[in-house]
């Protein structure tokens, strides 16, 4: 019986399905049928294949070919079929033994004379053909991605003729690794550069600290933007299983893996005329948005009321949950996005409202519609609100000693973070609920201040957990076991929409 099993994977939103490439050549008029739900790219590697094999010296099989794609009801896309399609023929026509496709996989585009070309994708697929112990063949310009897994196998070949000279034991390829590198300070934006704004930069501690939402309010020209490209600066370096799903969410995206920064948290700024799809991901095969590429970094959007409302909306479940739910008649995609939110925006359309410098040309019609731009839900999911002043003629000279630079705020924000995740196992700003008032001790002064907090400013649930999450961090930052008043009259104080809209 000529019949061989080849073995590859698809992608699916975030896992890499095992498909079973079954071959079996029988008697009858020559044919080549592709079955198993193949879509018109998979339909196409007849032709490519038939070429590869012929151009690489190999019999091109005159007989009944059937190839089945199992399990038959996942849909297959795109050409990364290919390889496994022409290993599995040449195994059932006994040009290559079917005992060195046991423990292998096969991923790679081939070309017309045999080549083969990268598909992309790859991590997600060596991840599970780690841990079924299987070897990989890709493509050199995928085997940097495939062999970030540690304990995987990757083989990288060039060539259809190359793989097969390797399962015939004639020239084995060698197993590809990688040098992962560490996180390069120096290469990030240094918060030193920043002039003046002592409560902005006291905000950036506490959002990098606690993993809180941020929002800058401020004319044009106060630094906002120079202040958000320096968070990312603040974080700890990410994890090996955070720098994996990184690295995992980039390569679905086809996004180039990031190897000389690969512990550095990733940072987005989507402009502001990104759709709701660009941000949280879709497509008809679903694929994450700005969201899910900025999981375990920062997502920086400026000029946040000048996005459209209904993406302003959509990040409303991702900033509670961590993760986004892409939903399609055929089906749905669960994709993480637990980031860190970083927005800047005007206090009004010209931007000049309340400034010392220039005159507001807005009325107080156009101002109060610009700010509804940011709905009530949405700003109760942002946990601090900061109001970043221009500066005087005297802060910005030149001055004599640098200010605090990112190394010496990250180390406090590392301290603190792991006095959390040793606590509690997560950063104060993702504490559930009922743990979060668990956690918290406030002395009486603190709980009669926050309770008259709630009362004047008429917060939600949920903004009074905001605050809590907050005034913890705080106390985390001052090695205090318990949350004082001065805790909460600053975590208070970094609420500016909410007191905006009292004053209103």
């Amino acid at each position: 019986m000529s019949i061989a099993l080849a073995y590859t994977r698809c992608q699916d939103g975030m896992d890499a399905l095992a498909i079973c490439v079954e071959t079996h050549l029988s008697n009858g008029l020559p044919s080549f049928t592709i079955v198993g739900l193949p879509e018109t790219a998979v339909r196409e590697s007849r032709e490519r294949v038939r070429s590869a094999l012929i151009n690489s010296g190999f019999d091109f099989p005159q007989r009944r070919i059937t190839v089945n794609l199992a399990p038959g009801d996942i849909p297959k896309e795109g050409t990364r079929f290919d390889l496994a399609i022409a290993i599995g023929i040449l195994a059932a026509s006994h040009q290559i033994p079917t005992a060195a496709l046991a423990n292998a996989e096969f991923i790679g585009e081939l070309a017309l004379d045999g080549g083969l070309r990268a598909v992309g994708t790859t991590l997600a697929a060596a991840l599970a053909a780690r841990d079924v112990g299987h070897a990989v063949f890709v493509a050199g310009a995928d085997a940097d991605e495939a062999a970030l897994i540690e304990g995987v196998e990757v083989r990288a070949a060039h060539s259809l003729q190359a793989v097969c000279m390797h399962l015939q034991g004639q020239a084995r390829l060698p197993a590809h690794t990688v040098p992962k590198r560490a996180r390069s300070a120096a290469s990030l934006p240094d918060l030193a550069d920043v002039i003046g704004q002592p409560r902005a930069r006291r905000a950036l501690e506490i959002a990098a600290c606690g993993g809180h939402n941020l929002l800058l309010i401020g004319p044009p020209g106060t630094g906002k933007t120079m202040l958000a490209m320096r968070v990312p600066g603040l974080l700890p370096p990410l994890s090996e299983e955070q720098a994996l799903a990184v690295a995992a969410i980039h390569s679905i995206a086809a996004q180039a893996s990031r190897l000389d920064d690969w512990r550095a948290p990733p940072f987005r700024a989507p402009h502001h005329s990104a759709s709701a799809v660009a941000l949280v991901g879709g497509g008809r095969v679903p694929r994450p948005g700005e969201i899910s590429l900025a999981h375990h970094g920062v997502l920086f959007m400026d000029e946040l009321p000048e996005f459209e409302r209904r993406a302003l909306e959509a990040l409303r479940e991702p900033l509670e949950a961590g993760h986004i739910t892409v939903a399609r008649a055929a089906r749905s995609v669960r994709f993480p996005a637990s980031f860190l939110l970083v927005a800047a925006m005007n206090p009004c359309p010209c931007g000049f409202h309340g400034d010392t410098r220039k005159q507001c040309i807005c009325t107080p019609e156009r101002v109060t519609a610009y700010r509804a731009r940011i709905s009530g839900p949405l700003a109760e999911r942002i946990d601090l609100h900061v109001e970043v002043p221009r500066q005087t003629e005297e802060l910005l000279e030149v001055p004599e000693t640098r200010a605090e630079g990112s190394a010496a705020v990250r180390a406090r924000v590392e301290h603190s973070r792991s006095v959390q995740i040793a606590r509690q196992g997560v950063t104060n700003g993702s504490l559930p609920g009922p743990e979060l008032l668990a956690r918290c001790r406030l002395r009486e002064e603190a709980r009669r201040l926050l309770a008259h907090a709630l009362e004047k400013l008429g917060l939600s649930a949920r903004g009074y957990h905001k605050i809590l999450r907050v005034a913890l961090t705080i106390a985390d930052l001052a090695e205090a076991d318990e949350i004082d008043e001065s805790h909460i009259a600053e975590a208070v104080s970094f609420r500016a929409l909410d007191r905006r809209a009292v004053s209103r």
